[in-house]
């Protein structure tokens, strides 16, 4: 899952990877149905979801780790130390991971494993949820209704957190009035958990504002109400992973996105003119600067997130 944490609430759709809108016009195919247990049973993926070699690692190169630094947030002694980490970290790629983050490794279980859930579901419950033209919040499967060419192999849920007013129920509501009341402890544990993000963003905040040199609460304050996305990401198994792509090449068009990854290695970051991967570590989130903060730190970063043949993969 990945939550956006950002003052205004923007779409965070690959925006690079939007075709012209004359092309979407001109398209008279009907739009494909994006259900992975029937695409799978066919020996070669629709050419919809084929992406040019160009945007993507060769599948013959070994990718290289990158070198992120873990951050440990338990420890008050170690501010400075921190700081002076994600400074670099910044100024190189925009990613690091954080460590020691206070979030209960029971909510992240439970989260994971409700997500699993949703997923498993027949489409149509799923499309119960179905996001609506032009709105950010909802269920896609693969943007097969918005693009028709150079898609996804991944299906999402995403649904919006408003940290502005103590005790909002932004997130139960959305899942009570969408998906029904039986849906009542989805809703509660990701109303918890979007809660730890939105605290979790605010620390790491304060070590933004001290590794560009002001005072700790400088980004804090600006944020503290903050407007956010939560995505629950599923890229199921490809038989032809080396031909497509779980999430195309972006930057994040937000302030900062946390991620927590499954078992499933896929994430990979351009730096340095070659792709290199994250490893998943589950007991860490990854946190990447979005566009607001790569403007400040005058960097420049793709990502993109590779299938595997074999194994279904989750992020949040």
């Amino acid at each position: 899952m990945a939550i956006i944490c950002t003052t205004t609430t923007t779409s965070p759709a690959e925006k690079d990877h939007e075709p012209k809108q004359q092309d979407l016009e001109n398209d008279q195919t009907p739009p494909l149905i994006f259900n992975p247990s029937l695409l799978n049973l066919q020996s070669q993926i629709p050419n919809q979801f084929i992406w040019p070699d160009e945007e993507k690692p060769k599948p013959s190169v070994d990718i290289p780790e990158l070198n992120v630094p873990f951050i440990d947030l338990s420890s008050q002694d170690s501010t400075l130390e921190a700081s002076r980490l994600i400074a670099e970290a910044c100024t190189k790629h925009g990613f690091f991971l954080v460590v020691n983050h206070g979030v209960s490794e029971s909510l992240v279980s439970e989260a994971n494993r409700l997500m699993e859930r949703f997923f498993d579901m027949p489409p149509a419950g799923k499309q119960r949820a179905q996001r609506k033209p032009g709105e950010s919040c909802g269920y896609a499967s693969s943007f097969t209704g918005r693009f028709s060419t150079k898609l996804p192999w991944k299906e999402t849920l995403s649904f919006r957190f408003s940290n502005e007013n103590s005790g909002s129920r932004t997130v139960q509501d959305y899942f009570s009035d969408t998906l029904g009341q039986e849906f009542e402890h989805f809703g509660k544990v990701y109303q918890d958990y979007c809660e730890a993000m939105s605290s979790l963003s605010l620390k790491i905040m304060e070590l933004l504002g001290l590794s560009l040199g002001v005072n700790r609460d400088y980004f804090r304050g600006f944020f503290e109400e903050n407007d956010s996305i939560m995505r629950l990401n599923h890229y199921p198994p490809c038989q032809t992973p080396d031909l497509t792509l779980g999430t195309g090449p972006h930057c994040d068009p937000s302030s900062l996105t946390i991620l927590h990854q499954d078992q499933v290695n896929g994430l990979q970051v351009f730096v340095d003119n070659q792709w290199r991967s994250i490893l998943p570590n589950p007991k860490a989130f990854v946190v990447n600067i979005g566009d607001t903060f790569m403007v400040i730190n005058k960097v420049t970063i793709s990502q993109i997130v590779v299938l595997n043949s074999n194994y279904m993969h989750y992020d949040d």
